[in-house]
């Protein structure tokens, strides 16, 4: 009797366990599933790279699209306002009054601010996921997600996201090469398939 008591309370434990990792995969597959799907997006954030008194601040708008080709604009700092860049997933276009610029980039993966915004939203789409929690950020209760994706120079890239709880849009990002932190996003708007009016 008393064995039997012992494996019935096992195999509930063990039911128990296995509901438990189940419902975390089904948040993240549910938060993640709005960004599978959609055709496009819109967005604008604060881009910081660097640490520091080396960082510089960008704010940036970007209307992403499923289909790879995606288009970034510089809003602020004055000195680079108006620069345009365009990424269709291998390529990126920067232009400014029609001229050709040369951004520069970041890591040994070599991303540019300019890219970062389109690759988060690469990394919720297709990503592995490698860790999620629940946090709260700036008094907001987010779903966080890590995801890894492979770097063209074949690095490792792991992209963060804080995805608000009430309506899983993104409130921040966090781009890491090589375990260093190299980018880091504050979303101060976003909208499903809509282009967002300045």
């Amino acid at each position: 009797m008393r064995k039997k008591l012992l494996c019935a309370q096992m195999t509930a434990l063990l039911l128990l366990l296995c509901a438990c990792g189940g419902g975390g995969q089904d948040a993240a597959d549910a938060a993640r599933e709005p960004y599978r799907t959609m055709t496009a997006c819109s967005m604008e954030a604060e881009v910081t790279c660097g640490q520091g008194d080396e960082a510089m601040t960008y704010t940036l708008h970007c209307d992403y699209t499923a289909d790879g080709a995606s288009t970034v604009e510089v809003l602020a700092p004055d000195t680079v306002k108006g620069v345009k860049a365009t990424v269709d997933g291998e390529n990126l276009t920067l232009t400014y009054e029609d001229e050709c610029l040369n951004a520069g980039t970041l890591g040994s993966e070599q991303i540019s601010p300019a890219v970062c915004l389109p690759l988060l939203m690469n990394a919720l789409r297709d990503g592995w996921l490698l860790e999620q929690s629940q946090e709260t950020l700036h008094e907001v209760p987010c779903l966080r997600l890590a995801v890894d994706q492979t770097g063209e120079q074949g690095g490792k890239i792991i992209s963060t996201l804080w995805l608000r709880q009430d309506d899983g849009t993104p409130l921040r990002g966090e781009i890491t090469v090589d375990d260093e932190i190299i980018l880091q996003v504050e979303f101060t708007k976003f909208a499903f398939g809509d282009i967002l009016q300045n």
